[in-house]
């Protein structure tokens, strides 16, 4: 089951597309705009640094941000805000400057004098830098922590699951590892997700390109029917989660399911095609 520069491709735009879905900037960032970190005392700039990362106007942020970077209450913070503000602007335009810029930025805020919330999206800001910085082994460690803390949002718990599962994806794209056991690992962790959550969009789609990426098809093939009438029960982005499904389903879980069950391929491939449609016809 060999993953092609296409496929790997869709992967990123199917990242960024759901989580633009989902109403979530750049997937993460929003977490700067939570309670916990200065309250209603932070200055004004840092107030307006936030507000303006959080309108996607991220280098009118920076120089937000910059104004009390200075000040020892709020610069920290200001720096944290900075440095994923860089990492937004290497997504947007692949500027290499950025990325050292975020990096930079990130690695030079001193953690322990953050708020517990602020310390996790500093977490979070460190394995965004290692994705961008195709180290996705040491950054699917760092969202996996993540996705272990108490203080991320439930909200936001979807993307971040799937940052670490994009992340281990791209692992063994990459042929760094074996294939079967890092898939294993991600529908282990979407099954224990959907356990919690039945409504995750992630854990519904991952769950079937886990399993067929470990090699168990006809799980991916019925995690994938389930995950078109999951996404009925999503609040937002159940339209994105049923079109990666159907593209996983027709790219990949049928000609594969064809060629498990032997027989003329072409015929058993038309039957399944139906079946499918069927499926999205009576859950639309």
């Amino acid at each position: 089951m060999p993953c092609t520069r296409a496929s790997q491709v869709y992967q990123l735009q199917r990242l960024s597309r759901r989580l633009v879905g989902a109403g979530l900037l750049a997937g993460l960032l929003v977490l700067l705009a939570g309670p916990g970190s200065l309250g209603a005392a932070q200055p004004d700039w840092l107030a307006r640094a936030r507000q303006l990362y959080n309108g996607h106007q991220y280098e009118q942020a920076i120089a937000a941000a910059q104004r009390v970077s200075a000040d020892p209450a709020t610069a920290e913070v200001a720096r944290l805000v900075i440095g994923r503000s860089h990492l937004e602007l290497f997504r947007a335009t692949a500027n290499v400057s950025d990325l050292v810029a975020g990096r930079e930025a990130l690695a030079a805020v001193k953690a322990d004098t953050l708020a517990p919330r602020d310390r996790v999206d500093l977490l979070v800001g460190f394995a965004e830098v290692l994705y961008l910085d195709n180290r996705f082994a040491p950054a699917a460690e760092l969202f996996a922590s993540a996705l272990d803390s108490p203080l991320v949002a439930p909200e936001w718990r979807d993307t971040i699951l799937d940052w670490w599962a994009s992340a281990l994806d791209r692992v063994v794209q990459s042929g760094d590892a074996g294939r079967e056991a890092i898939y294993r690992d991600v529908v282990d962790r979407m099954d224990e997700e959907l356990g919690r959550n039945p409504a995750s969009t992630t854990a519904a789609y991952w769950l079937a390109a886990a399993s067929r990426g470990a090699g168990d098809i006809d799980r991916a093939w019925n995690a994938a029917v389930a995950g078109w009438v999951r996404a009925s029960l999503a609040p937002r982005g159940g339209n994105a989660l049923r079109s990666d499904l159907d593209h996983l389903v027709q790219t990949a879980i049928i000609p594969e399911r064809a060629r498990a069950m032997g027989g003329d391929r072409d015929q058993i491939s038309a039957a399944l095609k139906e079946e499918w449609e069927a499926v999205k016809k009576e859950w639309k």
